[in-house]
This record gives structure tokens, C-alpha cells and sequence, in this order.
């Protein structure tokens, strides 16, 4: 079932303007990848269907994911998420390059809340309601999850306004966001942990650094395994 939605997400197109966006980059490219035939389309999650810790980003990057049709692959924010992943156990290589480099992922699902790169890394409040179905249906596919990382405010909020949605929690109040949060839900729902996003902002800066990401995902494997 995760493959048909994969499918449907590919062929979505709810959102024009991210359509066009992700189309007129790959055809126009980076210098860097003008040998790259780019992705250019909604990109799918990635990851093991058994998960049970399920990673939560923002959107595709447009030379990253809109590149190599892959999660959190091509740029810097995938470079220190992968190496990150790889050393927690969870992913079987230390880099994702592409869709074919043979990497697999053990234990953890990833995906985004919003599928397509928006222009400046901004999908808008409409845009993101679009995508929301997916991240709903992948809740459902994903029946073994017990924790889920948020990277980034906009994941954290779109994942408590799915459950707000579903009536698990009655609002926002209690849930603050800020890094490496644990928050625990109620009705037998995963646990929650807030990260900083991977952004080449946030790394360039010191304000995440690697050290503080494999401390989220070392509690989210030992939360997995409670």
C-alpha cells in the first residue's frame, strides 16, 4: 500500500505553483548538476515499512531532493542526517547520493510535510494542507511507529495538527517547540521528539550541531525499543 501512495504522490497536483516551481528547476539546473537528469516531481518516503521511528522534514530542497527524487539526499541538510543515521544504526551507509546507491534504512521511515520544493523553503498554510492526507495516509500504512522526530517547526506543527485533527490532543498548549523535546502522547499515539532541522543554516551557525542530532536519534532508538 505504501508503493500506491508513493505512486499517487508522484502524480499529485494539488499545487500548481509547486509543480511549476520544481519543473522549471529541473530544467534549468544547478552548473554543479547540469549532467543530472533532475527528479522535478513530488518526492515519496523513504524507509523500512516495518519502522517504528518515523522522521519528519519540511519539504524537498531544490537542488537535493528535487534532484534525486530520494528524502534528504543531494544536499548539505541530508549529508549530516544520513551520517547521523548510519552511526545510530538505522541507516547501512553513511551518505545518500541517489535513488539507486544501495543505501537501505532499518527500523526508521522518512518524509516530509510538504512533497514538492517550495520557492525560498516556504510551502504555504494552504499548500501544506494539501500534502497533509499523505503524511495521514502514511500514519496509517506505518502501524509499527512508536516515535516521531519532527525536524524543523513546521513538521512539529503539522504533526500536531493531524493529531489535533484526530482528536488525540485538544490543542498546541504544552507542546513548545525546541530541540530534542520528548514529548509523550496519549491513546497509545507515538512519542513525539522536536529537533532543529539539518539546514545548512542551522549547522553553519553551531546551532545544531551533529553531536545534538545523534543525542534525538539515540533517544528515539531507545524509546523504539522501550
Amino acid at each position: 500500500m505504501l508503493e500506491l501512495l508513493a505512486t499517487q504522490i508522484v502524480n499529485c497536483g494539488l499545487c500548481p505553483r509547486l509543480r511549476e516551481h520544481c519543473a522549471a528547476i529541473a530544467a534549468t539546473k544547478r552548473r554543479a548538476y547540469l549532467d543530472w537528469e533532475y527528479w522535478g516531481k513530488p518526492v515519496p518516503g523513504f524507509g523500512d515499512h516495518a519502522a517504528r521511528v518515523l522522521i519528519l522534514g519540511l519539504a524537498p530542497g531544490a537542488h537535493g531532493s528535487n534532484r534525486t527524487g530520494r528524502m534528504f539526499t543531494g544536499d548539505r541538510s541530508g549529508d549530516i542526517l544520513y551520517r547521523v543515521l548510519h552511526k545510530t544504526g538505522f541507516a547501512s551507509a553513511p551518505a545518500s547520493l541517489r535513488r539507486d546507491d544501495g543505501l537501505t534504512l532499518k527500523d526508521i521511515y522518512i518524509t516530509a510535510a510538504a512533497r514538492c520544493a517550495p520557492p525560498g523553503n516556504k510551502p504555504t498554510p494552504e499548500e501544506l494542507r494539501n500534502c497533509r492526507p499523505y503524511l495521514e495516509r502514511e500514519l496509517d500504512l506505518l502501524a509499527n511507529v512508536r516515535v516521531v522526530v519532527a525536524l524543523g517547526k513546521i513538521a512539529f506543527d503539522t504533526y500536531l495538527s493531524v493529531l489535533k485533527s484526530r482528536g488525540v490532543v485538544n490543542g498546541r498548549a504544552g507542546y513548545l517547540f525546541g530541540h530534542d523535546r520528548h514529548y509523550e502522547i496519549a491513546h497509545g499515539q507515538p512519542d513525539l521528539i522536536a529537533s532543529y532541522h539539518p539546514s545548512q543554516q542551522n549547522t553553519s551557525t553551531g546551532k545544531l550541531t551533529e553531536r545534538m542530532l545523534l543525542d534525538v536519534f539515540r533517544r528515539a532508538r531507545k524509546i523504539a525499543a522501550g
